[in-house]
């Protein structure tokens, strides 16, 4: 198994009214080496300019990224190459990143490859600490600045898993 830190940006709240802008993913392990950036074509009419401005893109920039069918291919993929037996899905805001990746896998591919279920980095956290208001503090050990380009906060998250670990938590990064 590998986890992979996951981070999505969007147009808006939920998957299907609104669109999937762009993800980035990294496998947990030492080099931090292996990455993905997905930009996903809107499948809805509908945006929200305060969500759409959060990724930096404009809607003009948005409707020329890729087909999600061959994006969410893609990255099917590269799981498949760059993750040991099933990939662990792992994220900062799980219940935000989930619902993106899990509806778009299942809607264009028809298969998550994550399964059903992932992890959320404060929980993990939390657990370790022994301090459920502790949730936060984790993001102190990110060393790539968040900019909420998928791939820096995904690299930002997942070296902060690798700090987490060093502190006590016992995971495979490899």
């Amino acid at each position: 198994m590998s986890l992979v830190v996951v981070d999505v940006e969007a147009d808006g709240a939920i998957p299907h009214k609104y669109s999937m802008v762009s993800f980035g993913a990294v496998v947990v392990e030492p080099t931090l080496s292996k990455t993905f950036y997905g930009k996903t074509k809107p499948i809805s009419e509908e945006w929200v300019e305060e969500a759409l401005s959060i990724s930096g893109h404009t809607r003009e920039e948005h409707l020329t990224f890729e087909e999600p069918k061959e994006v969410m291919e893609k990255f099917s993929v590269w799981l498949s190459e760059n993750s040991k037996g099933r990939p662990i899905f792992i994220s900062d805001n799980l219940a935000f990143d989930w619902q993106w990746i899990n509806y778009y896998f299942h809607y264009f591919t028809g298969n998550n490859p994550f399964g059903f279920s992932g992890r959320r980095i404060g929980d993990l956290y939390s657990g370790l600490v022994k301090d459920y208001f502790a949730g936060s503090k984790w993001k102190s050990f990110r060393k790539t600045q968040h900019t909420h380009n998928p791939v820096d906060d995904a690299m930002g998250n997942a070296e902060a898993l690798l700090q987490i670990r060093e502190m006590g938590l016992k995971f495979p990064a490899k």
